[in-house]
């Protein structure tokens, strides 16, 4: 049975999941670093909202997890890449608090609009100070959306609601998805020159972070509105200081800041500044949902390997998952003879489906296919971590889809580039049974054995007979054996599928043989 660790504050109701599905679940919140490290590594799947911070530690001490899932959005608390090497899947659930963040975004823009809190503490001082609080109105006015993703696109809809005009920057925002969302898109430039009100809503990366710069301040309106409900360190806060106490920004409204909990920060006491302690996603709606959502993807991976909203990975839903389930065994098997052909390294790899496996997600495809092909240069490779390796080795991939298969209804073929020649083999799945169906553009069709020889030579009279001569005199038995070739008297592959380890020793007579050109001995 597998076991999850429940580490930070979640619904009673994502509890109620694992054990209806029969998956222990342990609920240990509060945990301090070195008691997390002690019993990580007896869980297969850890859930965490922001409070637990998977760090490079947790994840080498996880000798046994196969996931992590975040209750929310950000995941600045997990170590992707320390998790991808592992062989970890990273699961977010970046829908279930989507409404509760856009909801926030947009009452932080009211409140810094009308002064809201300034003017709260006022009354409840008993001054009365009317005339001091002179607000100004969102409708007509031109929001500015930094981001415009899931959450951006839910606070565009409300602004268009309020009659206000929205213009987003966002380099992954298509024109037409602009078009059906009623916003322009717009450079960054044109957005700062532009927008009266600007909501932030993108990831903090490398180059989101301080995208809001002094610089950037600068070209902005005098007396616009700045809100950040996204992430901490968008916005260069001591840069915006200055810009609220000019009277450049006019107001600003943040949940999110650089450091948190944000006990001091140089934004605080800053004239028509608003603050929340990161309420975006605090509702209980919100909070039940996202627990919900993480605990059900957990455990979809864990009892049938379906893999939803990760962020190493490519997704597989739960129904998607059994139509792949033969090729991803023959993308494995495919991609574990291509990586032992690869003598001479690997310096790129060609994938291609056709048929009917090309309408399907071939993404995990892929990744299967790499993990096995690079396992015999790290053999502690999995399907999430084989695509971040070959990048990070610049090995050239590419993919090619075709709706036909000329013989196959389903084909993938694997091409592998190694000491500056090609390599190339393909298979399909024939009555539910993985099987090599061309090598070197030759057809042919041979089942995949646990030892292998691969052998490449010229169709010649004579060559079958020495093969099985030489094997027999070394007591190899044949377990299977299929040929292939381009025409009589032209290029040729056997593969002969044997019963023993083949040695080194009978690996050299064999190349020794008249006619052949390679041989290669491959183990699954």
């Amino acid at each position: 049975m597998p076991k999850v660790l429940i580490a930070d504050e979640l619904s009673p109701r994502a509890l109620d999941v694992f054990t209806s599905r029969g998956i222990e679940a342990h609920v240990r919140t509060g945990l301090k670093k070195p008691e997390l490290l002690k019993i990580v590594g007896d869980y297969d799947a850890l859930a965490v909202r922001s409070s637990t911070k998977a760090d490079k530690d947790v994840v080498a001490a996880a000798a046994k997890l196969k996931v992590i899932g975040r209750a929310g959005i950000g995941v600045d608390n997990i170590d992707i890449p320390a998790a991808t090497a592992r062989g970890i899947v990273v699961m977010n659930t970046p829908f279930g608090n989507s409404i509760t963040t856009a909801e926030h975004a947009l009452a932080l823009l009211f409140a810094a609009a009308r002064q809201i809190a300034a003017a709260d503490a006022s009354t409840q001082a008993g001054k009365w100070e009317k005339n001091r609080f002179m607000g100004v109105e969102l409708y007509a006015k031109t929001l500015g959306l930094i981001g415009c993703g899931n959450i951006g696109a839910l606070v565009a809809e409300r602004a268009l609601a309020l009659k206000m005009k929205v213009v987003a920057y966002d380099p992954f925002l298509s024109p037409e998805r602009a078009v059906r969302l009623g916003v322009e898109k717009v450079e960054l430039d044109e957005l700062l020159a532009r927008a009266d009100a600007i909501s932030l809503h993108p990831p903090l990366t490398d180059k989101t972070r301080h995208i809001l710069s002094a610089e950037a301040l600068a070209r902005t309106r005098r007396g616009v509105l700045v809100v950040n409900a996204a992430r901490g360190g968008l916005v260069d806060e001591a840069a915006l200081r200055a810009a609220l106490e000019s009277g450049h920004v006019a107001a600003a409204a943040f949940d999110v800041f650089t450091t948190e909990p944000a006990k001091d920060n140089v934004l605080f006491g800053a004239p028509n500044f608003v603050a929340t302690p990161h309420l975006g996603a605090s509702t209980l709606e919100a909070q039940e949902n996202v627990a919900l959502q993480v605990a059900e993807q957990i455990a979809d991976f864990l009892e049938t390997g379906a893999v939803t909203n990760a962020l190493n990975m490519a997704s597989m839903s739960a129904e998607e998952a059994p139509r792949l389930k033969p090729f991803l065994h023959l993308a494995d098997r495919l991609g574990t003879v291509a990586g032992q052909i690869a003598d001479d390294g690997l310096e790129a790899v060609d994938i291609e489906y056709e048929g009917e496996v090309a309408q399907l997600n071939t993404q995990p495809l892929t990744a299967t296919a790499l993990a096995a092909l690079v396992r015999p240069l790290m053999p502690d490779v999995n399907m999430v971590s084989a695509p971040a390796i070959v990048k990070e080795r610049g090995t050239s991939l590419t993919e090619a889809r075709r709706d036909t298969s000329p013989v196959y209804g389903s084909l993938i073929r694997i091409k592998v580039k190694t000491g500056g020649r090609w390599r190339t083999l393909a298979g399909a799945v024939n009555a539910g049974t993985a099987k090599i169906v061309e090598v070197k553009d030759m057809p042919l069709e041979a089942d995949f054995h646990p030892v292998m020889l691969l052998i490449n030579n010229l169709d010649k009279p004579g060559f079958i007979g020495a093969l099985g001569t030489l094997l027999g005199e070394a007591r190899i038995n044949i377990a299977s054996f299929h040929l292939g070739r381009q025409s009589e008297g032209e290029d040729a592959i056997a593969i002969v599928g044997v019963d023993q380890m083949v040695p080194e020793a009978i690996q050299e007579r064999l190349r020794a043989l008249p006619h052949v050109r390679y041989v290669k001995v491959i183990r699954l």
